[in-house]
């Protein structure tokens, strides 16, 4: 039976290549997660470890937890308790101490000398910092920064931006720009910046003065004397340190450091890995189909197997041993494109200017044995069910000039779909009605459940449809009714091969349902919300420093000038964003409801704003007491003072912008609004913010319209990228109509011999391939189309508590991918009908 086996993998060689393209795609997805996100976790690792190599000890403030490294702070600096300058004195004195230095960061960004634009990296942070001998910081032109005026910064921003030592370049600060001269130019560590990020270095004392650090540090680097070891001054620092502050190796620090780069980068995993494991679910629907017209295809060799002795194990062993060798081969090849997906998003990442540090491709032995074993399990899963089928092959069949493998029932695929389906609506009627704390997580469960629900039932209405659809055809010509006939004769590989294509082109419409959703609501709060004349926030989206706003507000042209910070908290063990805002303002730029209370409750220090959503999930109400964790202050307790009913410009927490100031380190504005003056007009309001701002090429001013433009921009950006990934799985779904439709040539050659031999033309034989094909394409987008738009509806409603309110179904968009599904069946034709056409007509009758 091995013999055979084999025998069987190597006749079939180009009908399961095609079938092990879906396993390659889908692990080479997984393979490249994996390998793109150990890499760069092995280069930070590295450069931290780098940039503290010649520190021993490092002292800092507790913290509560580690905020994320570059969220809403945008300046990279720490959310700690700065170290005072008397902590040093005390350090200094311990046994085992040779050097201890200040080290101070906060938010730098630099202007452009040759377009006057600020340098505004995409996603990464604008970091200011102090220099010092210890930081693994390398001057690789001109000097370190001695003086007020000078400034260094990093090779990778002074290659992208043609700066040079001596040339004289604005920084935006948290107080007003201002010039200094470039006195060099600096690696880190190994590399030229740090994942596209802009570091500008100051001498100390004018890094303590434009970062608002004034008598303290934000952290201190001591070196040991030489014989001491790092544990042991670790410790003797521990016994001179006041209470707020610890000593950690430079080791663990580095450690520290790098553990936050990976929690953010598994996020980065994460998200990949779903698209990746959608691509496999969609590629097992390739895999069972193919395996399931091999296995009729093979029926008069499995019944002579059978005759000669073999035992229905045997026949099962042997199709799952195909199964699991080509899950194997195909995961193996899978892991080695994976490499190269990887390689390629390094390459796109340094091709826009996002450096990743030096380091080797990671190949760690979990990628490989996750990837072979995901790969593997999912072809054999896949065919089992044709492998049980073949199982049943009675030796008669061998005796017979026709046969089929026993057709599976469809009463007992009626019964287990329904029952799937039933689990999947379940799921989505808790989510949307029970209102757990994770309705979308649980309504996304729902909706995977319930795909594959309705893959299972497909076959029971893929006749009907597939009819339908190719109605148009009925009445043509002959190939085009042999098309619409092929594709209803065999409902359930109809059925399967569009399942694929239903799931890929379901989640793009879910995704464009959703999205169009979230625009309308978003638009439609703003148009709620939004009182101000003017928008100022930044052109990428990063915090920017108060002065802006202390330089709006005392214009006279403003009636009325708010900003909003927002920092990272956490409440309930989960973390938050919190916004911080001024109550004498901020009900003059925006009109915020409230359920109960008020927003002069802020007033009160110690208060705290809390969305409805919120206050419904947590059973809270005004005068409850909660406890909310800060970084740098650690827990601190809180009196709600108001519920509100719109969390689209405040977070679901608010605080005085006073209370913000005690609890965050970083002072930066997220966004802020302004109100023209009574009497100024708005030509004149708009000529004053434009001088006022002049000096800040960082910030966008917009009206409301443009500001609503801007956030359906964003959201437009980022469910094109999702739209992209999911596009692995179509692409997946379009193999397997080729692969099914190549395959199906085989078991109907003498057909397609006969059909020949009466007179049908090569041209006729291709047309009627590529009317199946699109039958089966438009078969499988209508499908997705429907059940994508009923779970785009589902997850709204589940998300109403969050701010997506209005329901937009975008039709033009959805005809749109119908048409496009037409086309892709076209072209999924051309393979299979070209093979078709070329059959040698006296081969076709005799093949058996």
């Amino acid at each position: 039976m091995w013999r055979a086996t084999l025998k069987s993998l190597l006749a079939r060689k180009v009908r399961l290549l095609l079938t092990a393209i879906a396993v390659v795609l889908g692990v080479g997805f997984v393979a490249g997660t994996y390998v793109l996100t150990d890499t760069l976790n092995a280069a930070f690792d590295t450069l931290f470890a780098t940039s503290t190599a010649a520190v021993d000890v490092q002292v800092q403030g507790v913290s509560a937890f580690d905020a994320q490294q570059g969220g809403p702070g945008g300046g990279g600096g720490s959310e700690r308790e700065p170290v005072p300058e008397s902590v040093v004195t005390s350090v200094q004195g311990v046994a085992g101490v040779a050097q201890v230095v200040g080290n101070v960061q906060g938010y730098a960004q630099i202007v452009d000398p040759a377009t006057g634009d600020a340098v505004s990296p995409a996603g990464a942070p604008t970091i200011g910092s102090s220099w010092t001998p210890v930081a693994g910081l390398t001057v690789v032109q001109g000097h370190e920064p001695r003086n007020g005026g000078e400034v260094a910064v990093d090779a990778g921003t002074a290659a992208a931006h043609d700066l040079a030592v001596g040339q004289t370049i604005t920084v935006l600060l948290q107080g007003p720009p201002r010039d200094f001269a470039i006195s060099g130019i600096v690696r880190i560590g190994d590399t030229d910046s740090l994942l596209g990020a802009t570091l500008t270095v100051f001498d100390l004392g004018t890094a303590q003065q434009v970062m608002d650090r004034a008598g303290v540090y934000d952290y201190l680097s001591v070196v040991a004397d030489d014989g001491v070891s790092a544990v042991s001054l670790r410790d003797r620092v521990t016994g001179v340190l006041p209470k707020g502050f610890q000593a950690v190796t430079g080791a663990d620090a580095a450690q520290e450091a790098a553990d936050q780069v990976s929690e953010g980068l598994g996020f980065l995993k994460t998200f990949l890995l779903v698209f990746a494991l959608v691509s496999l679910f969609v590629g097992s629907f390739i895999i069972f189909n193919t395996f399931n017209i091999i296995v009729t295809q093979r029926v008069r060799e499995l019944g002579l197997l059978r005759a000669l002795g073999a035992t229905r194990r045997q026949i099962l062993v042997s199709v799952v041993a195909e199964s699991f060798v080509t899950g194997a081969l195909a995961s193996a090849v899978g892991i080695g494109a994976g490499i190269g997906i990887a390689i390629g998003l390094q390459w796109l990442l340094k091709s826009v200017g996002v450096e990743l540090p030096s380091t080797a491709t990671k190949i760690l032995p979990r990628t490989v044995i996750v990837s072979l074993v995901l790969g593997t399990v999912v072809t054999v899963a896949a065919a089992i069910f044709p492998a049980r089928r073949a199982a049943r092959v009675a030796p008669i069949e061998a005796m017979r000039e026709s046969g089929g493998v026993p057709p599976s029932s469809l009463r007992r695929r009626a019964l287990s779909g329904g029952i799937v389906s039933a689990m999947g609506v379940g799921l989505l009627g808790a989510g949307l009605f029970g209102k757990p704390s994770n309705a979308a997580a649980v309504v996304g469960a729902g909706a995977a459940v319930t795909f594959l629900g309705v893959a299972i039932l497909s076959p029971l209405f893929a006749r009907p449809l597939a009819a339908w659809i190719g109605a148009p055809f009925r009445g043509g010509a002959l190939p085009g009714r042999l098309g619409r006939e092929n594709a209803m004769r065999n409902p359930r590989r109809t059925a399967s091969t569009a399942s694929a294509l239903m799931i890929g082109l379901g989640l793009v419409t879910f995704v464009a349902v959703a999205g169009a959703s979230l625009k309308s609501s978003a638009s439609a709060a703003l148009d709620r919300v939004i009182r101000s004349d003017f928008i100022v926030s930044t052109t990428s989206f990063s915090p920017f420093g108060p002065q802006v706003v202390a330089d709006l507000a005392a214009d006279p042209s403003f009636g009325a000038v708010s900003a909003i910070r927002q920092g990272q908290a956490k409440v309930g063990g989960s973390t938050a964003f919190l916004a911080g805002t001024d109550p004498a303002t901020i009900g003059q730029v925006v009109h915020l409801e409230f359920r109960s209370g008020a927003l002069d409750a802020l007033r009160t220090p110690g208060t705290v704003l809390i969305y409805q959503g919120v206050a419904d999930s947590k059973d809270l109400a005004i005068g409850d007491q909660i406890s909310i964790e800060f970084s740098r202050t650690g827990a601190q307790t809180f009196s709600v003072g108001g519920v509100y009913t719109d969390n689209s410009i405040l977070n679901d927490y608010a605080i005085s912008v006073a209370d913000y100031q005690r609890n965050f380190s970083q002072q930066l504005d997220s966004i802020a609004f302004a109100t023209i003056a009574p009497g100024v007009s708005t030509h004149e309001a708009a000529g004053a913010i434009e001088r006022i701002t002049a000096a800040y090429p960082n910030i966008k001013v917009q009206n409301q319209a443009e500001f609503k433009a801007t956030q359906a921009n964003a959201i437009d950006s980022f469910l094109a990228l999702v739209t992209v990934l999911l596009l692995m799985a179509i692409v997946i779904a379009l193999f397997g109509i080729v692969n099914t439709l190549r395959l199906s040539i085989y078991e109907r050659i003498r057909e397609i011999g006969l059909l020949r031999a009466v007179g049908m033309s090569r041209l006729q034989v291709r047309r009627m391939i590529r009317v199946e094909s699109v039958i089966i394409a438009i078969l499988g987008a209508l499908l997705g189309v429907a059940v994508g738009i009923a779970f785009g509806i589902a997850m709204q409603r589940a998300l109403v508590g969050v701010g997506v309110t209005e329901l937009a179904i975008p039709v033009r968009q959805l005809l749109l991918y119908v048409l496009v599904a037409a086309l892709a069946g076209v072209v999924a034709a051309i393979l299979p009908a070209r093979r078709a056409a070329k059959l040698d007509v006296l081969q076709a009758i005799s093949y058996e």
